[in-house]
């Protein structure tokens, strides 16, 4: 039995929640919060910097949501999530770190921004991260002009980072009207079964988003 550390509020539980949904593996979810604080002790044991989502199996931690779906790809080949060809998996892991890196973390820090409260607030840190989300926008409005998923390769690890991302970015920051493509795609990510899972058991902790969770999605 495979064990998997996370919250469902947690844009980064979410992007390995999909994988193991998309597969359908059969696991062990301990929830991290209040209600169970020996699962947090345990996720240390595991991974001492205490960051999540954590995966185990047969004793073996796997940490960082990337390396626990490329795990879960050779536990579970199919549905492959990073193709086998190396050309498409490259592309695949490119849309991966975009959305991780140019979209998830740019909303994480306007978050971050926020619980800091309004006696931290840092402005400039706002202001650039919903700069960067913007130019970010733009660009993958022109990428995704094609429709279907992130890349041609079917529904992906790219997609499991871009369901999290753009469903939290586009609170943080919303997609422009004029960038029907993008708009578009993440409405098809949200209706996704996989990705639909996630949006409605982490809907009960709404009320903790520190910005104020929209009447939306």
């Amino acid at each position: 039995m495979l064990i998997f550390y996370g919250h469902p509020f947690s844009s980064y539980t979410w992007k390995a929640l999909i994988a193991l949904y998309e597969k359908g593996v059969d696991f062990d979810y301990r929830v991290l919060g209040p209600d169970a604080p020996s699962h947090f002790e345990e996720l240390k044991a595991h991974w001492p910097v205490g960051q999540f989502p954590l995966l185990v199996h047969d004793g073996v931690p796997w940490f960082e949501s990337s390396i626990i779906i490329e795990y879960l790809d050779h536990l579970v080949p199919e549905p492959r999530l990073i193709p086998a060809d190396s050309g498409a998996a490259l592309r695949v892991r490119f849309f991966d770190r975009i959305f991780d890196n140019h979209v998830m973390a740019r909303m994480q820090a306007v978050v971050a921004d926020a619980l800091r409260g309004p006696e931290n607030h840092v402005p400039l840190i706002v202001e650039q991260a919903k700069a960067a989300l913007e130019s970010a926008y733009g660009w993958l409005d022109k990428e995704l002009a094609g429709g279907g998923w992130a890349t041609p390769y079917g529904f992906s690890l790219a997609d499991c980072a871009a369901a999290p991302s753009l469903f939290y970015a586009d609170w943080v920051h919303p997609i422009p009207e004029r960038h029907e493509n993008l708009r578009a795609y993440r409405a098809r990510l949200l209706a996704h079964p996989s990705v639909s899972r996630c949006v409605e058991d982490a809907r009960p902790y709404r009320a903790f988003f520190p910005l104020g969770a929209p009447d939306r999605d």
